[in-house]
């Protein structure tokens, strides 16, 4: 409604300067999500997107990233929804790295046409990780016995509550390998002859804002607001572009009212299994 308004005042009287749309893509990067914990996915930030890239006399589009990444294909399914919307209205997209970008929070930075970064931001960590938890012997103890009925003699593989098995470690490892080599290509693609020729670049590791300036990992250093202002001049200013509201306020895509008690307590459960991991993909950047 607010953009309806703006429109209908003429040019002559609305404020001068540049807008810029910023767009926050912000926590781990996940297919799920609650209303506990929302997560970072295309379905939450498709709308806002669409919307930022819509606004016809922005010259670019910012994007506002603090992530430690988690699933790589939403981290890719997001980066193809901004380069496209790039190329189809001719934008060039500003990123901005807050605390972190890393893993899949870096695959969604090489999405900008420049990555900007805070000297002490972490950036990098482009590699692939898989985490898990055993408890063969915990059933044992506690006198429980695991029975698993399949056709097909691959259908449980990795299954946590039987001993590990390397023909599983090496498939697992097979697969780590061809999603990290589409993250490199992604990378190279990206920076090109901007990236550094050190062989730490793509082993998983992750530097600070500084260091990564000089490994080609970003364009320079300094914050969204300051950049703006020096790009399109002291009148430009930010627009936060945030997540589309149904007609009574609620966040869209989202869940809706409140269901059944049994429904509450599943969310809540799968809430704190989602804290869980979020704290975990956090605290490898020692955040």
């Amino acid at each position: 409604m607010a953009d309806f308004l703006k429109r209908l005042v003429p040019k002559r009287f609305r404020k001068k300067g540049v807008v810029i749309p910023v767009v926050r893509l912000h926590g781990p990067i996940m297919s799920g999500g609650s209303r506990f914990r929302p997560a970072l996915n295309l379905a939450s930030v498709a709308g806002q997107l669409e919307k930022a890239f819509a606004m016809k006399d922005s010259p670019a589009v910012a994007l506002s990233i603090n992530s430690p990444g988690g699933s790589p294909v939403q981290s890719r399914m997001i980066y193809d929804r901004i380069r496209a919307l790039a190329e189809e209205k001719n934008k060039r997209v500003l990123v901005f790295v807050e605390d972190v970008a890393a893993s899949g929070g870096y695959m969604l930075a090489i999405s900008g046409d420049e990555i900007i970064a805070d000297a002490t931001s972490i950036v990098g960590s482009i590699g692939v990780v898989s985490g898990g938890f055993g408890f063969p012997e915990l059933l044992k103890k506690i006198g429980v016995e695991r029975r698993v009925y399949t056709s097909g003699e691959n259908k449980v593989i990795l299954d946590p509550f039987q001993p590990e098995k390397e023909s599983d470690i090496e498939y697992l490892k097979t697969l780590q390998a061809e999603i990290h080599e589409i993250f490199i290509d992604m990378v190279k693609a990206r920076r090109g002859s901007l990236l550094a020729d050190d062989p730490a670049l793509f082993s998983g590791l992750f530097w600070t804002g500084r260091k990564g300036l000089a490994l080609g990992l970003v364009d320079r250093l300094g914050g969204l607001r300051e950049e703006i202002k020096t790009r399109y001049g002291k009148d430009a200013r930010l627009e936060l572009v945030g997540a589309q509201k149904g007609l009574f306020g609620r966040r869209v895509p989202g869940i809706g009212a409140f269901g059944s008690t049994d429904q509450i307590a599943a969310q809540a459960v799968a809430g704190l299994a989602e804290t869980l991991e979020e704290k975990a993909l956090w605290g490898r950047y020692g955040l």
